[in-house]
């Protein structure tokens, strides 16, 4: 959770020096510098000009009609874009996955264009975009980077596609999804900032920081124009954590990591790849080698359940689950159904693993779970 309060706040425009040249010289002193307990308010200083100066950048290059996004149009349940290099595969994949026919080839920057498909899966339409691949600097312009990554800034899920023989390339798609703000498998730093009219710069925090202090605090937020603030931090949290949370425009989106091409390689090698990538799933989209095991992760990943619904008087229909997101209620699926089942609403009766027996009485704020049965009763 991330709150800001900031009544009459006004960015600093930078001017002179080209924007671009100043981050590498900020970079260059940071760099330079020893981090030690006497540098680290420094170096937060430096890192939160540095974020400032990015997105000046930003904004001076989406103003000027250059850095503007691809048109997408969302549908289904949720959506997952696929990133990575040229050639990793990303077109075969998505047409393993979906019945979508992107152009597959051999050579780089196939795909010149955004290409969407629909994985359907235990109910769910998961609608999945094949972006053109990235390259190192795209976070800066480069290959059209920036109106690349930025769809990824509203998508549900990441699935980021390392080719086996070229691994090395996740570090660079990291830090080039970081320089455009998206946070892949992070959660929003629980930390509060109101500003106030005077009374200097006050800290709480409920969590032992070992990161931060109040000094480094001070010194990120002088940066931003304030001085007099109220700061309560619940995580124990980073300088760039906190950095972030003083942009607010991070896009904190979970993402998988896909390893292609495995029927090229021999088991030893795969072995090694596993050691240094636990988490990732080995795949061959050529093949169709755990093209399953991706669907699975993908829905798992998404927060996906079904619940079916049951008319008074009727059966259940098992046929067409409403899909909705783990942790939804009742009141959540009233809405999505029509906005007037929360205003006529009576009571509902719950089928399932969420309730001690079946046929419970429930209200709006019950939660549910998957494979629930529902079933709404409103007011005539």
């Amino acid at each position: 959770m991330i709150t800001l309060i900031f009544p009459g706040f006004n960015n600093v425009h930078v001017s002179g020096m080209d924007i671009e040249e100043k981050i590498r010289k900020i970079e260059e002193e940071i760099q330079k510098t020893p981090y030690n307990k006497a540098t680290a308010h420094h170096i937060g200083k430096l890192k939160a000009k540095i974020s400032r100066l990015k997105e000046e950048a930003l904004q001076r290059k989406t103003s000027s009609g250059k850095g503007r996004g691809f048109h997408i149009k969302k549908s289904g349940d949720s959506t997952v874009v696929l990133i990575g290099f040229p050639s990793v595969g990303k077109s075969t994949l998505l047409n393993e996955l979906t019945s979508a026919e992107s152009k597959v080839g051999d050579y780089q920057f196939t795909t010149l264009e955004i290409v969407p498909g629909v994985m359907e899966y235990r109910g769910a339409q998961i609608q999945i975009f094949d972006i053109p691949g990235i390259i190192t600097g795209a976070s800066r312009g480069r290959g059209r980077g920036r109106e690349i990554l930025s769809v990824a800034r509203s998508a549900d899920l990441i699935v980021i596609v390392l080719d086996v023989f070229n691994t090395d390339h996740m570090d660079i798609i990291l830090r080039e999804l970081r320089d455009v703000g998206i946070r892949p498998n992070e959660t929003p730093p629980d930390v509060i900032v109101k500003r106030r009219k005077l009374g200097g710069v006050k800290l709480s925090a409920t969590v032992e920081l070992t990161h931060l202090d109040e000094k480094i605090i001070r010194s990120v937020l002088n940066e931003y124009g304030i001085h007099n603030a109220d700061v309560l931090i619940r995580d124990d949290i980073t300088v760039d954590q906190f950095i972030d949370v003083m942009e607010a425009n991070r896009a904190y989106i979970p993402a998988i990591t896909v390893i292609n091409k495995i029927d090229l390689v021999d088991e030893s090698y795969l072995e090694g790849l596993r050691e240094k990538f636990p988490e990732a799933l080995f795949i061959s989209a050529d093949r169709n080698i755990n093209i399953d095991e991706l669907r699975e992760e993908i829905f798992n990943r998404l927060g996906l359940i079904r619940i079916y619904l049951k008319p008074q008087g009727k059966k259940a229909d098992y046929d067409e689950p409403l899909i909705i997101r783990d942790g939804s209620t009742v009141g959540d699926v009233c809405q999505k159904l029509h906005r007037d089942f929360v205003r006529k609403f009576r009571h509902a009766r719950v089928w399932g693993s969420s309730v001690k027996f079946d046929g419970q009485k429930v209200g709006l704020e019950h939660v549910l779970n998957d494979e629930d049965v529902l079933r709404i009763i409103i007011k005539k």
